[in-house]
């Protein structure tokens, strides 16, 4: 394992080998958690790299029965659009997995009152989760918390609406204090557009309204090679001969 600033960063070839890597430490994370507490509570991301990690997480063999998936967050469409997040999860994990339909716990975010369907998924939120899955996106936006959102200020509420800066605007995220009660976090980032998000993420001193992202530094973080091309410098030493990392 190493370290960025506070996080812990581990270094991949490419993205295939990052959905690989990632679905190891989901299984281990998940594992770990029904041993120590007799169920998961996992939240998932959406978007393609995650995508690969589920396709690969679906065929370890793990006490599914145990485990209740959550959402980071949800754009305000319905479940089978293609830009759901649950469906992108339910099409490369849920449906290959025997999970009991009661233990996935989707954002409703096609309902019209999007204020009442966060405040109802807040509720029905656990106080911490297990494993908190999260990407990052090249302008260091996370789940849906963009840059400059009110809603990174946010200490009360736990899940609010909000309007994103990327289509679909109108969507459900989780709030700061979600990331910080989350027992574990892993935070995935794959291709050359991410780069300077990871650094200044990971780097410098930034404020989290203008890079969300900063929210994530003590996480562990798994970066592809391109997505780490703009911390290599640093980090070269380090990582070089580890396993996994740059040589």
């Amino acid at each position: 394992m190493h370290r960025g600033a506070d996080g812990r960063v581990d270094v991949v070839a490419d993205a295939e080998t990052l959905g690989q890597v990632a679905a190891e430490r989901m299984a281990s994370a998940i594992a770990a958690a029904v041993a120590a507490r007799g169920r998961c509570d996992l939240a998932l991301a959406g978007g393609a790299t995650p995508k690969r990690a589920y396709e690969a997480l679906a065929a370890a063999p793990l006490p599914w029965r145990s485990v209740h998936v959550w959402f980071g967050d949800e754009r305000c469409v319905p479940p089978d659009d293609e830009a759901s997040n649950y469906r992108l999860a339910r099409i490369a994990l849920l449906d290959r997995v025997t999970i009991p339909p009661a233990n996935v716990h989707r954002m409703r975010g096609e309902e019209t009152d999007r204020d009442a369907a966060a405040l109802a998924y807040e509720r029905e939120l656990p106080a911490a989760l297990d494993l908190l899955l999260l990407g990052m996106g090249q302008d260091g936006h996370t789940a849906s918390l963009f840059p400059g959102s009110d809603a990174l200020r946010e200490e009360r509420r736990r899940v609010v609406a909000v309007v994103g800066q990327k289509p679909p605007p109108h969507r459900l995220t989780i709030t700061p204090p979600v990331v910080r009660a989350a027992r574990e976090l892993l935070v995935l980032a794959a291709g050359a557009d991410k780069a300077a998000a990871a650094r200044r993420a990971l780097q410098e001193e930034v404020d989290p309204i203008d890079c969300p992202a900063r929210l994530l530094r003590d996480g562990a973080w798994l970066l592809d090679r391109p997505a780490a091309a703009e911390i290599e410098t640093t980090l070269r030493a380090s990582m070089r001969g580890s396993r996994g990392g740059i040589a």
